[in-house]
């Protein structure tokens, strides 16, 4: 967990459990931002299963419960996740052909037909993080970033679960490491913004970039790809989701990454 500290204008970092309140509490005495990011790492929980919805729902109230309490906290940056907006069930009235953007929910019941556990524990644990933030009256803004892409990456990250269905509706985005600080840090300064925010810099619509992204995350063998994904084939799926909430706030944001026009 990273807390601004208000004596000074350097980040610090508290090494705390966001399972564990009272140690919460503790490390946001004195601050007066936090930048929230639940991300369980492969030695910690190698997978995603309906066990991890609950732990994050636990940490997002913990949380945002601590930040109600100490009174010098002026703003709550809370990271989500595209998967917690893209998953929708086919059957609902909603037409296909809408944009999909930050006022959509991932519909938690497809979720769980369908093992989607990385959308499942984002959405049920952002859902947790607003409810109790309006109660408590907590200023927060939410980013629903797109996959990071880190060297680090591969098949297995839970992100992916779905990615051919992802890349076929025409929702699968990408971000970044600058360009999501950057959103990250505009959100918080910008006294402007509200709500949440879908962030990502590239889409992932055609087949040559399906491609690139497959040789990085099983190189070099690319026969796990999509049958609709051939390789020397020329093909665009029409994009789906937008990012304009987030590139209006960020026009007059002193960034050398740049945004992508939806």
């Amino acid at each position: 967990m990273q807390s601004m500290v208000g004596d000074n204008k350097n980040l610090r970092v508290f090494h705390t459990d966001p399972l564990d309140y009272h140690s919460i509490v503790e490390a946001l005495e004195g601050c007066y931002g936090l930048f929230y990011s639940f991300e369980p790492s492969s030695s910690d929980h190698p997978y995603y299963d309906e066990s991890m919805a609950e732990m994050e729902v636990r940490a997002a109230h913990n949380v945002l419960e601590a930040c109600a309490q100490t009174n010098t906290i002026d703003k709550v940056v809370f990271t989500s996740s595209a998967t917690a907006v893209i998953w929708r069930d086919p059957s609902d009235s909603t037409p296909s052909s809408q944009d999909v953007d930050e006022r959509n929910w991932s519909n938690v019941n497809f979720c769980k037909k369908f093992k989607l556990w990385h959308g499942l524990s984002k959405t049920v644990a952002e859902k947790t993080a607003w409810a109790l933030a309006m109660d408590r009256g907590v200023s927060m803004v939410s980013i629903n970033a797109g996959l990071l892409l880190s060297p680090d990456l591969t098949i297995t990250h839970p992100y992916l679960k779905g990615a051919a269905e992802m890349y076929e509706d025409g929702v699968f985005v990408t971000v970044d490491l600058k360009f999501l600080v950057d959103s990250h840090i505009c959100v918080f300064e910008d006294v402007s913004a509200y709500g949440r925010y879908m962030c990502f810099n590239h889409v992932v619509n055609c087949n040559e970039d399906a491609v690139k992204l497959a040789k990085i995350l099983l190189p070099p063998d690319v026969s796990s790809l999509p049958p609709s994904i051939t390789v020397g084939e020329s093909r665009m799926v029409p994009q789906r989701i937008s990012n304009k909430k987030l590139n209006k706030l960020m026009v007059d944001f002193d960034s050398q990454v740049p945004t992508l026009s939806s």
